[in-house]
């Protein structure tokens, strides 16, 4: 693929970022229903795709890589293309402020907040974390930093609240009390992940369609992707079929269980009067490991020897973990996978490396004091003398 003319189209107008514009669906998309009228431009796109040299590939297999690592959005990555429409949508009817929720860490969460302050929006989040933190100060690790410098109003609420209670009760409650003050609140789903959300990879589609035909030399038989709340994959997944793309969608699932994702991205597709079955248009495997966002020893080593062989920093709670599992069913399953070109999609995620610190610690690479030799040192003051 020609990565030059894949990002030439990348150049906009003066003015046109943080603009709002109408929107038109591709041809293959607009017997949809839910069809947005209008985004805004929060993004920088198309995003890169390059071949990816990954080490110990079956015979004959490639894999490139979409780069929304760099989609913009203070280091964000997948959650800016749903946010397009989500955040035109919030501007349309009215809202002085948006409500979301995730995890401590949530790039969402992160990218609501940088999105809600371009368009002069207030944001809260409601953050789930452990019971033991859930009374202390966060701190200003990885995205909480950006969220805070933002002025984003912060709810905490233990991970055992969070699941008695559910995700969007808790939105609920936060937007009744806002109501009560005054205020004209928005409300985002976790992930950005409801029909409308879906827009943002449906588009997506579209993008990797153009530079897949600028490049004529390509064509990909799969799609990678980690998954966490289904929006994204429920995108990728109907766009590839509806388009002439018909790549087979593979995701690797870190948050919830398989079932819960088709039974989600059904509903999702559902609302867009799709007409299709979520199981005839993904193929959803677990990836979670221990838990969501928590890492094994072997986990984070991937990530580490991944950044030194290929330069491409992944993060550890969702592509890490999708791309070693990705490798791990190439290794059991080589003839599956063999001469196929497959397409990973890096979702970014990468200020979620700070909250690792302690642990990769060991692990990165080590530095020490210059020694300098007591000739050269002498040498030097000699030539000072001189």
């Amino acid at each position: 693929m020609n990565t030059a003319s894949a990002c030439s189209s990348a150049r906009a107008p003066v003015g046109g970022f943080l603009s709002e514009k109408p929107y038109m669906p591709p041809s293959w998309a607009r017997h949809l229903s839910l069809v947005p009228s209008h985004a805004y431009s929060l993004g920088h796109f198309p995003t890169p795709i390059h071949i990816w040299k990954l080490p110990n590939l079956p015979q004959g297999t490639e894999i490139w890589i979409k780069r929304d690592d760099l989609s913009g959005m203070q280091l964000s990555g997948n959650k800016v293309r749903k946010l397009e429409f989500l955040m035109a949508d919030a501007v349309a009817q009215g809202a002085d402020c948006i409500i979301t929720l995730g995890g401590i860490q949530s790039s969402h969460c992160r990218a609501s907040a940088v999105a809600a302050k371009y368009l002069n929006l207030d944001c809260y989040l409601i953050l789930r974390t452990t019971k033991d933190l859930v009374d202390k100060d966060p701190g200003l690790v990885g995205n909480l930093l950006v969220e805070r410098l933002v002025g984003a109003h912060i709810d905490l609420i233990s991970e055992e609240d969070y699941t008695e209670i559910g995700g969007e009760a808790l939105a609920d409650l936060l937007k009744k009390k806002l109501l009560e003050e005054g205020r004209k609140p928005y409300v985002i789903p976790a992930g950005g992940s409801n029909s409308l959300g879906t827009w943002g990879y449906i588009e997506a589609i579209r993008e990797i369609e153009q530079q897949v035909q600028e490049s004529a030399d390509i064509k990909f038989d799969d799609i990678v992707v980690a998954s966490g709340s289904g929006g994204t994959i429920a995108g990728l997944a109907l766009g590839s079929r509806l388009s002439n793309l018909k790549a087979k969608v593979h995701a690797f699932s870190i948050w919830n269980d398989p079932g819960f994702l088709y039974d989600y991205i059904q509903n999702l597709i559902d609302g867009l009067q799709s007409g299709l079955n979520s199981h005839d248009i993904v193929t959803i495997a677990n990836a979670r490991g221990l838990g969501y966002a928590i890492n094994t020893a072997e986990e984070l080593n991937f990530v580490k020897d991944i950044a030194a062989a290929t330069g491409v920093i992944l993060d550890p709670v969702s592509s890490g973990k999708a791309a070693l599992r990705m490798l791990k069913d190439m290794s059991d399953f080589p003839t599956k996978w063999q001469g196929r070109k497959i397409l990973f999609i890096h979702t970014g995620g990468l200020l979620g490396l700070y909250a690792k610190v302690d642990q990769l610690s060991s692990l990165a690479g080590s530095c020490s004091r210059m020694m300098l030799e007591d000739s050269a040192t002498h040498d030097d003051d000699t030539s000072k003398m001189d």
